[in-house]
């Protein structure tokens, strides 16, 4: 069985270790995970020293005996005692060492965005963002993003086909049939066939998407797609492993996978706990270069918060809740969560530079 860094891990080794016998020696423990380890393979069972090999025995005593280890009492506490004086610890722990998992080693790999090559701009332009003062601003409501197109090559040619008028083009979202309402089953039959109608056609773009989520100093998201685009299939958005960090604030990310729609974050800034989540789930695609007094402005605004307590049925009151609007329905989780700011905020240019 090949013991690649995914398989090998530390647990692998210390049950490796567990299965010597008390009476076997560091020395020969030593040996045999080291042939293991330059042949990169990993036992496909335990291995066992016979008591009776008269060769071993000699070792096993002279080593302990070296060690001033009393060899009458060959216990596991003897044996890893003398293991921990050997080299071999010292491998097994060593950053490079393939029996580690890469999560033990993986800080090493990380870099600095401030590094990071940026490949390609390209610009969003807002609506609705109101000025300091919370009046309606009709200044500059504009950013501009520079892209790590070799850090993270497919996500950044999906954003780009995404701030173009041809826009990206997916498939729609399989019919759900499982409706229990007649009017709704109707109208999931209407969204998809009208999705079906232009699948081909017209692409998805960032067109009058909206900015979905602010958590201030946590995450910004943007482009939840409207209209005609919410019954299109999510991009999965693959990770290249760049080691990129969420280092700064005005960092860009998309989420890793096919879950998080077509949208973007922005670090804001000012939180580790948002930085650490962000780099769990998102992989950096950019940093914002011009407009962070947009971004600031953005991570100011007042948003959507609810008590979660229907107080009207608590006192004896309705207890009906109102329905999800459709873009809720068919689009996805974006379009039913809190924390959007309380005025909706466009999407109303997008290009590249």
């Amino acid at each position: 069985m090949a013991w690649t860094t995914s398989s090998c891990s530390l647990a692998s080794v210390a049950a490796l270790l567990l299965s010597f016998q008390p009476h076997s020696s560091a020395f020969q423990v030593s040996s045999q995970i080291s042939n293991h380890a330059s042949a990169k393979e990993c036992p496909s069972e335990p291995l066992f020293l016979a008591a009776s090999d008269a060769k071993y025995d000699t070792a096993r005593n002279n080593h302990f005996n070296d060690e001033g280890v009393s060899s009458n009492n060959p216990t596991r506490r003897n044996f890893f005692t003398s293991l921990a004086s050997t080299p071999l610890l010292a491998t097994l722990l060593a950053p490079n060492s393939f029996f580690l998992p890469q999560s033990a080693y993986a800080a090493e790999s990380t870099r600095s965005t401030s590094d990071a090559t940026i490949t390609d701009k390209v610009f969003i332009e807002f609506k609705g963002i109101p000025s300091a003062d919370g009046t309606s601003s009709s200044g500059d409501q504009r950013i501009v993003i520079g892209l790590f197109g070799n850090d993270a090559p497919q996500p950044v040619s999906i954003l780009k086909q995404l701030v173009t008028k041809e826009g990206f083009k997916s498939k729609c979202k399989p019919l759900d049939t499982t409706r229990l309402l007649q009017k709704e089953q109707l109208e999931a039959n209407k969204v998809y066939n009208s999705c079906l109608e232009n699948e081909d056609v017209i692409g998805v773009t960032y067109d009058l998407s909206t900015v979905w989520r602010i958590i201030p100093n946590q995450r910004i998201d943007i482009g939840a797609v409207s209209g005609k685009f919410v019954a299109r299939e999510n991009p999965n958005f693959q990770d290249g492993k760049s080691g990129l960090t969420h280092d700064a604030a005005g960092v860009v990310s998309v989420r890793r996978g096919d879950d998080g729609g077509y949208g973007f974050t922005i670090f804001p800034g000012g939180s580790d706990v948002g930085a650490t989540i962000l780099d769990e789930d998102n992989v950096v695609v950019g940093r914002v270069v011009e407009g962070m007094d947009v971004v600031e402005r953005l991570n100011g605004l007042p948003v959507v918060k609810s008590a979660g307590v229907n107080y009207m049925a608590l006192t004896g009151g309705p207890n009906a809740k109102n329905a999800p609007s459709r873009a809720c329905r068919y689009g996805g989780p974006m379009y039913c969560n809190e924390n959007k700011p309380l005025k909706k905020v466009l999407i109303e240019k997008t290009g590249i530079l």
